[in-house]
């Protein structure tokens, strides 16, 4: 591995690194996203914007996340599980000469239809990077995935889609409230209400029902709401992967967002780690770049 520009390009960010003999010598972010710059524009802003700001023009760069998607260059792939670095590498497409974008992955999880990611693929093999030892990866966000690795592949995964349910249902719903969603108290009763999080449905009306009963104080309940929430995440996602109490979870992401789900995990007796999500990206793409030839 010599110079290269490797870049994550998510829905709404981009974040991208000059890497040298293994090195990242720079790194940047950008708000252009799939979403922000319209279908068949990632070609242009790679070019104008992203290679300048990190002195990358010329270098060979390889593109992962939604660059692959049909709202980006062109469509990659998605490989099936289980799946490798290998099958990645061997689904990487090259929409121009000096450019690589890598596959999604997709699954179909039984008793529950099929699912794909398409860019967290790419943390989880930067993880991977650490240890191959079969445990269970939470990657928090708008849609939340878990993961089940086992010996370097992706044995299964489930997506759930935490972030946006709290966002709609605290802005456009009767849910809807004025308040701190970091209040600790608030966030803690929610965890506890979560239950086993089958019923998740019924338990969200329980949000107003607190309300006007007094049972919790003004400004509270959108904490409740995200304990609610992420606690019924955690109770179900390991549970639909077959994950066993005692295997170890990895959180990937934002170290606020994962410290919230570490807490929720250790209501239900699992310890986990927190692995920061920009580092594992890089990680993920050095890994898969170093099997490519220009």
């Amino acid at each position: 591995m010599t110079a290269w520009l490797l870049c994550d390009w998510g829905t709404t960010n981009v974040r991208a690194w000059r890497v040298e003999d293994g090195v990242a010598r720079a790194m940047a972010s950008f708000p252009l996203g799939v979403s922000r710059i319209g279908s068949g524009q990632v070609e242009a802003r790679l070019d104008a914007d992203v290679r300048p700001a990190l002195e990358a023009e010329g270098l060979p760069v390889l593109l992962g996340g939604m660059a692959g998607s049909n709202l980006g260059w062109t469509a990659a792939p998605y490989v099936d599980c289980p799946a490798t670095l290998g099958s990645l590498e061997a689904a990487v497409v090259r929409p121009a000469p000096g450019v690589w974008i890598a596959p999604g992955v997709r699954t179909r999880v039984a008793n529950h239809g099929p699912d794909v990611m398409r860019g967290e693929e790419l943390q989880v093999f930067g993880a991977l990077a650490r240890t191959t030892e079969p445990r269970l990866l939470c990657l928090p966000g708008t849609h939340a995935k878990w993961v089940r690795v086992e010996h370097g592949r992706i044995i299964d995964f489930v997506t759930v889609m935490t972030g946006e349910l709290f966002a709609v249902l605290n802005t456009h719903s009767v849910l809807a409230a004025e308040g701190d969603p970091g209040d600790a108290a608030g966030f803690a009763a929610g965890l506890v209400a979560a239950g086993e999080g089958d019923d998740l449905s019924a338990r969200l009306f329980g949000v107003r029902a607190r309300r006007l009963s007094g049972d919790l104080s003004p400004g509270q309940e959108p904490a409740f709401l995200s304990g609610l929430l992420i606690g019924a995440d955690v109770a179900a996602g390991p549970r639909l992967l077959g994950a066993t109490t005692d295997m170890p979870v990895t959180l990937i992401g934002d170290t606020a967002l994962c410290a919230a789900y570490r807490q929720a995990l250790a209501g239900r007796g699992r310890a986990s780690e927190i692995l920061d999500g920009d580092a594992a990206a890089l990680t993920g793409l050095m890994a898969l770049v170093e099997r490519i030839r220009p």
